[in-house]
This record gives C-alpha cells, structure tokens and sequence, in this order.
C-alpha cells in the first residue's frame, strides 16, 4: 500500500523546525495531520458532518485536547490506570484552541464538528500547548471543511530584552512574559498571558513579535492546502431560505423603537431587557393574521430581531458616544466592597462593579492540603488554587447545577494568574492557600470582579501581597464603512455580545499581570490596540483607588482562629530523628501537641513546618521539636535519664534521641570502684557535655563536674 504523504516545515529564528505531516495517520478523519518539533508531537483531527441537525442555528464545535501519559513514559496515577477526564489545564488548552478557530468557520454553518488534538511524544524541554492550534487548524487546511482561515498560535516570552517564540521550559523559568497569541496571517484574535507587573508598551511588542510567527506558519498551511488540493471546500446549505421581506420589515418597524431604548441609557439590565422585549412582542401583536394552518417563522422573526437589535445598539453608542446604561465610554460603573464578611472564613470579600457581584473566601491550610498535578507534562504540587463558580441565579436564571464548566474553569485562571506573581515566594510562604469566588449577580466583567474581590480577601487573610490587583474588561464597538469606533472601559454583559472586542487586563500600580483577549472583527490595528490598553490602564487605576477605600494593604496579622505556621530550618540529618521508624516520633509529637507538622528538604536542609490555631499548642510541639533537632553544645548542661547500666558507667539519654556515655570515672569525685548501687535505670540526673569525639560524634558526659570538687586533706 503506497502513502501519498505530504510534509511542509518552517524554522523558528533560533533554528528549531516545526513540520507538519498529513497523508500517514488517521486518513479516514476529514482532516488528520501531525505537527512535530524536536520530540514533541501532537496528532490533529478533524471531522464535521455533512449536514446541520434540525433547528440547530449555531456551530456545534467541540475541541478536546488530551496529553496521552505514554508521550512522557509514564503510568497514570489513580486506581483506573488509564486517562480520564480532561485536566483543568487540558480543558485550558481547549479553550485556547476553540477561540482561535470558532470565529473563522462561516456564520450560516452549523454541522456538527469535532477536533482532537492528542499529545502523542513530548520532547523532555517542549511545552506541546503552543503547537496545538496550529495542528488543528492544518487538519482544517487539509480537509474540504469551510473555515475562514489558516491560523496559529505561539508563546512569546522574552529574556534579556529579546523575544523568544515558543520558549522551552528552561527558557520560561523566572521569565517577566508568558503569552499565548493567535491570529490570522492579517489579523491578532487572541490573546492569553500571565505577565509580572509588564508595562503596555512591551505587551505590545511580544504580540507584535508573535504576529511574526503566525504569518510564516500561515504561509505553510496555505502550501500544504495547495499540495493536498483542499483548495476547493464542500458546500452546505444548513439555514433555511432567507425571507428578505420580512428581514426588512422587522428593521423599518422596530429599529427606531430600538435606538431609542439604547439612547435612554438605563443602567437597570433587567428594564432595558423587558424594553427590548416589548418592541418585538409589540411587533408580531400587529401582524396580520394568516390564513387557517399557516404560521409565522418565529426563528426568523427572532434571528432578524436580534440583528436589528445589535445594529442599532452598536449605532447608537457611536452616534452619541453613550453607552446602553447612560456610561460615558470611559466610565466605570459605581464599585462598593466590604471585607471581614464571612466570621468563618480565613478571609473573605465582597466586591460589586453595578450589577456584578463577588463574594470571595480565603482558606489557608497546611502542606497537607496542597494539590498534586500528575499529568503527562506538568507533574508536582500546586499550593495556590482559585476557584471560580458561576450559579445560574447570578443572572436571574434556573438551570441544573452541573459542576464547573470549560468558561469556569477558564475564568477561575485568569484570576489566579492574576493575582499569583503578587503572593509570597513559596519559601517565605508556609500555607497552601485556596481562593473561591462565588458570583452572585453577574452583567459583564465576573473574572475581574474575581480578581479585585481576591485580592481583599487575601489582605483580609493576613496574606502579605505584594500589591493588591485590579482588573478590568474593555469592548469596542467599531464600523468598518465609516471608519468610526468605540474603546468602551468595563463592559456589560450586552456591550460584551454585541461588540467586537473583549479585553480583560488585570495589574496594579507597577504594570500588567494577567491579560486575556478576544477580537470578533478583522484589521484592529496596533494603534487602537494601544488605546485600548492605556484606557484599560486608567480604569485600572480607578478600580484600584476604589478598593484602597476599603483596605490598603494585608492585615498585619491573621484572625484568630486562622491557623499559625512556624518554620523551622534544621541539618538534614536530622529529618530521620524528628520523623522516627515508621513516622512515629512526628505522629507522637502532632497527638500530644495537637499541632500539624511537615517535614519536607530542599538542596541544603530540613525545612519544619509547624501548624496550629492554639498558642500553647504550638509552644508544645516546638519544644518537643527542639529538643529532637537541637544541636548539643559543649559545656551545657542537660537534665538526663538512665538508659542502661554497664560495668564501665551508665548510658545517658541527655536529649531526646541523644544517648552519651557516663563514665564511672565521671559519676564524683570520689574513686567508684563499680557500679552496683550507684544509678538505677529510669533515674533522672543533671550532666554536662564535656566532649564531641570528632571522628565518631560520640558524647562524653560528666555528673562529677556540677559537684563541688572536695578540698586536698592535708597532710
């Protein structure tokens, strides 16, 4: 059996190759293709139906991205031994995917559409996630499957000042920069980051240096297009015919009705819905009635309302540079927190931005609580989490509560990387820390009502953060004929559907901390892009000042029934001592103290970790630990017991674990000439260390030192 395989290759500037190969695996996908650099490869498939299921008017497009534990050599953990469900960073990957490629498939198609991207080798230095959506979107190029692209996407950071594409992981470590950018051979569409206080002006250099990037790995796929012959893509037919008459009397009738809602500048989302509502429902109350048996169309009357409803909207906010709830474009609604809300938790906050709300906890637990990543490629502990929920009553809304969604958890790190740069350094931090932020009213920008309400309650916890962080979300409502656009600053719910950008910045005084970005319009130009950053950053700093009302830096001090964490450093040889045969002596020292303890190492100690919510508590276990570790010194004096008795003196315990030996020249001054009689096991007595043997580290003990040294007689 021949193959008619197909291989296409582009270098990055530092000599690494990417190619991407098709025609060999998976040939009964629609599109198949395996994306390799270095040792690293990922398998993309793609496969759509030929046709839309009845009364489906949206893209049904799911993106599923798994890291095969065998591409690493390894076994997964857990009592299955095999992959289950997707990771929260899987499902990240995901997300970045289907943002990429979701906006370019044509609006009026709706098959059913499936890609999958498998992790089938990792290199031991690759980070696979910056290659996956470049392999989905060359399965699309190599399929009859209509899509508005070729796209890519690369991770930027820089070191000492330069721009690397696709960073190993070595070069990521202790990087100020780590974005995910997407886009067009023309046009930027995504972007993801995690930044440490970056000003805008270098984001917009990496964005412009991963542009780069994307255009060459454009160009490839546009090759492998040709070489395949996918030139011509399948045609479709899946919305019904489009009534043009009745398309038109729905925009002369209510457009005007619409705009003037617009313009009315309602801040309450609930009136301007009802309003809104009202005009159509007063629309079809005046259709002529039809014949026995006929109907109208309400999916169309409904899909051409909803388009006169966001071009009149988008009009309005550029004719009179007003927003749907009476805002100026770079107004931000009233904002009011509150810390110390809930008397249980560590800490917690409520932030509200209008008609967002976020009720925050804070956790702080031990070493114990930490999470354990095992995955294909990132393996380890995670001592900070945030969660982000998102119940259906935040919107006024009933449906089943299923647990976290892919947005969920997408949210949910956005605002942990947000706020992550601004914690401690895990040496000076002791706890493994959990932020949860439930939302309870929600009308645009939750993430970043996250990220504001987290970092309250963090400093209500007592946690020392470098900086608070604030976030904001920007839109922009833009008209390609006239040329005319709108930076909006904290955008709506509505203003968020309805336009053409969504930008969330997050950062504080010092510069830019997590970003996150969608664009649904061709051609944003670095100039707007820029204006929209400096805007976001004044609406930062508002946000910020606003919060400063409330607090301004961490407590100094945790509430009361927080618990306390002491460490201590202690010679790694001492690990075995303190922890005992089979963790007896550290369980000892937790049951009778009532404290947690941890014993961890790093490169050069034992590092102690002593956790409790009761002083006297904690006073117990550091005694008890002390005595364990506590280095012996020359001179002091100790009170000991008896252990054993030999003919040639007794064998002191003079601390815990440490044994020395009495000699029977050493018990008085007095000559002893044996030991009967002279100690029993069990007894207590005070000795003193009069010598460390430097070749055994055996000690020597003396009892006849503490006593008094009898006169000479004379004579």
């Amino acid at each position: 059996m021949s193959l008619n395989v197909v291989t296409k290759s582009v270098k990055l500037k530092d000599g690494r190759e990417i190619t991407i190969e098709t025609g060999k695996l998976a040939k009964q996908a629609d599109g198949s293709v395996v994306v390799k650099m270095g040792n690293t490869m990922l398998l993309a498939t793609v496969v759509s139906n030929k046709d839309a299921r009845e009364g489906v008017d949206f893209l049904p497009m799911s993106v599923d991205y798994q890291e095969k534990f065998a591409a690493a050599g390894k076994i997964p953990g857990g009592f299955l031994k095999r992959e289950g469900r997707l990771s929260d960073n899987e499902v990240l990957v995901c997300r970045l995917v289907d943002r990429a490629l979701r906006p370019l498939f044509p609006s009026d198609y709706h098959a059913e559409t499936q890609v999958m991207i498998s992790l089938i080798s990792l290199g031991e230095d690759d980070l696979p996630d910056a290659l996956a959506a470049l392999a989905a979107s060359s399965a699309l190029a190599v399929s009859d499957i209509p899509f508005g692209g070729p796209i890519s996407e690369v991770r930027v950071t820089q070191k000492d000042g330069e721009f690397i594409i696709n960073p190993t992981k070595s070069q990521l470590e202790g990087a100020a920069l780590d974005m995910i950018i997407a886009g067009t051979k023309d046009d930027i569409m995504m972007v993801e980051g995690e930044l440490l206080e970056v000003s805008e002006e270098t984001m917009i250099g990496a964005i412009k240096a991963g542009h780069e990037a994307i255009i060459e790995q454009c160009k490839i796929q546009l090759e492998l297009t040709e070489a395949v012959g996918k030139t011509e893509k399948r045609t479709y037919d899946h919305e019904e015919a489009p009534d043009e008459a009745l398309r038109a009397d729905i925009k002369a009738k209510t457009f005007d009705a619409v705009y003037a809602v617009a313009k009315e500048g309602n801040p309450n989302k609930s009136i301007r819905k009802e309003k809104f509502a009202a005009i159509i429902e007063e629309y079809k109350a005046a259709l002529p009635e039809l014949p026995e048996g006929e109907e109208y169309n309400e999916g169309l009357i409904g899909k051409y309302y909803h388009d006169v409803e966001k071009e009149a909207i988008r009009q309005c906010v550029l004719d009179t540079r007003k927003r749907l709830d009476g805002r100026d474009l770079d107004e931000i609604r009233p904002i009011w927190s509150e810390v110390d809300y809930l008397p249980s938790a560590h800490g917690s906050a409520i932030f509200t931005r209008g008609e967002t709300q976020s009720l925050t906890s804070v956790t702080l637990g031990t070493k114990l609580d930490e999470q354990m990543v095992d995955g294909a490629v990132h393996s380890g502990y995670n001592k900070f989490f945030l969660h982000y929920n998102f119940p259906a009553f935040s919107t006024g809304e009933a449906r089943p509560n299923r647990g976290p969604g892919r947005r969920e958890v997408g949210h949910g790190n956005l605002a942990w990387r947000a706020i992550k740069p601004m914690l401690p350094a895990d040496d000076e931090n002791p706890y493994t820390i959990r932020v949860v932020s439930d939302i309870l009213e929600s009308n645009g920008s939750s993430s970043m009502a996250t990220v504001c309400a987290g970092s309250l309650a963090l400093m209500d916890a007592g946690i020392p953060l470098k900086s608070p962080v604030s976030g904001i979300a920007m839109g922009m409502i833009s008209d390609a004929e006239t040329g005319k656009y709108a930076i909006l600053s904290d955008i709506l719910g509505d203003e968020d559907h309805l336009g053409d950008m969504d930008f969330k910045v997050t950062g504080n005084d010092n510069g830019i901390t997590a970003c996150q970005m969608d664009i649904k319009v061709d051609g944003l130009s670095y100039e707007v892009l820029t204006e929209a950053l400096m805007q976001a950053k004044a609406g930062r700093a508002h946000i910020l000042g606003e919060m400063r009302k409330t607090m301004t830096e961490s407590r100094a001090d945790m509430k009361s029934h927080a618990p306390r964490s002491t460490m201590i450093k202690i010679e790694k040889e001492m690990i075995g001592p303190l922890i005992g045969p089979g963790g007896k002596i550290i369980q000892e020292i937790q049951k009778e103290s009532g404290a947690t303890v941890t014993v961890t190492e790093d490169d050069k100690n034992g590092i102690v970790n002593v956790f409790t919510a009761d002083g006297d508590a904690m006073k117990e276990a550091l005694r008890r630990i002390n005595n364990i570790v506590a280095t012996p010194d020359v001179g002091e004096t100790y009170e000991g017991k008896v252990k054993s008795i030999m003919p040639f003196g007794a064998f002191i315990e003079f601390m815990p674990g440490k044994d020395g030996l009495l000699h029977i020249s050493e018990i008085k001054w007095e000559r002893v000439e044996n030991m009967d009689g002279v100690l029993e096991v069990g007894e207590e007595i005070k000795v003193k260390l009069i010598e460390i043997d430097k070749k055994t580290g055996k000690f020597r003990l003396s009892r006849k030192a503490l006593l008094p040294k009898p006169e000479k007689k004379e004579g």
